[in-house]
């Protein structure tokens, strides 16, 4: 039995890689979902570098497995990296999981096959296995994290704002008394302050102006209001607005970032605080 769990499946499990290593340098895979290709966008470095890495790690396994079989030196080591890799598997899927909508098979596979060894080889110490898993799952839950996917998808209105901000409540306020549709944006999501943060803007209420080529922002409940109380001109007023293209990722206007001077409640990355008196100037970005 500790052959096969420690030598004969660590070898299965390095075949497995090296055939989707194989099919990816052939532009294929084992797994077509679109968890495994968003699996791969959330790595900072090519997909394939990863798996790699897996072989090697795998292979290190299996050697330190048949090693253990007549040496508990090697025997500690060997379990040291199963769990290390269990461990590394676990925090992958996880974060996986609450980012995309479905998590990467492949990988799945390999965290599957982990499992499957650390039970075969100690029984005993699987319910620590699973324990340690799950703390990895839950701890992740924990944080707030971005989501991989899009909030201003069809075109329309998008606030981002605050229930406490005063300045944002004028502008629904005003919405609601115009029967002016548009979608809610809690500044709370970790993707709409990641968004004003990349964009240098530092105060709420902001408004997207989803149209068929481009994205209108308008900064400013002051803006946001003056854009609906006047007809539209045919030439956009840049002074007030900015427009940003959806097929360029650079070349933003220069209006938008100065945008912030409009009085607005202050935000900051990790939080959205109360907002501050309208009459306050600019409020610096925390």
């Amino acid at each position: 039995m500790q052959f096969f769990s420690r030598v004969f499946l660590p070898f299965l499990l390095l075949i497995y890689i090296a055939i989707e290593t194989y099919l990816k340098l052939h532009h294929s895979s084992l797994c077509g979902e679109i968890g495994c290709k968003l699996a791969g966008e959330l790595l900072r470095f090519n997909p394939l570098y990863l798996n790699y890495f897996g072989m090697a790690s795998v292979f290190a396994l299996l050697v330190l497995g048949y090693l253990s079989l007549k040496n508990k030196f090697f025997e500690s080591l060997f379990f040291i990296g199963l769990y290390t890799a269990i461990a590394f598997e676990a925090t992958i899927i996880s974060y996986q999981y609450i980012v995309n909508p479905e998590v990467c098979i492949f990988c799945l596979g390999i965290f599957s096959s982990l499992l499957l060894i650390a039970l075969l080889s100690r029984v005993k110490h699987f319910p620590f296995v699973i324990a340690g898993v799950l703390a990895i799952f839950i701890g992740l839950n924990t944080l707030s994290i971005s989501k991989n996917k899009a909030y201003v998808s069809n075109e329309g209105l998008y606030l981002i704002q605050s229930e406490s901000c005063v300045h944002c409540k004028k502008v629904k306020k005003y919405f609601a008394k115009h029967d002016i549709k548009y979608t809610a944006i809690s500044i709370k999501e970790i993707n709409a302050r990641a968004f004003l943060k990349f964009i240098d803007i530092s105060t709420i209420p902001v408004l997207l102006i989803q149209k068929p080529t481009s994205i209108q922002i308008l900064t400013g409940d002051k803006k946001i209001l003056a854009h609906f109380e006047k007809p539209t001109p045919k030439t956009e007023d840049t002074s007030s607005s900015s427009t940003v293209g959806q097929s360029s990722a650079s070349g933003l206007p220069s209006e938008l970032f100065g945008a912030t001077s409009e009085p607005g409640c202050a935000i900051a990355v990790s939080q959205a605080p109360a907002c501050e008196d309208e009459n306050n100037s600019q409020i610096p970005q925390h």
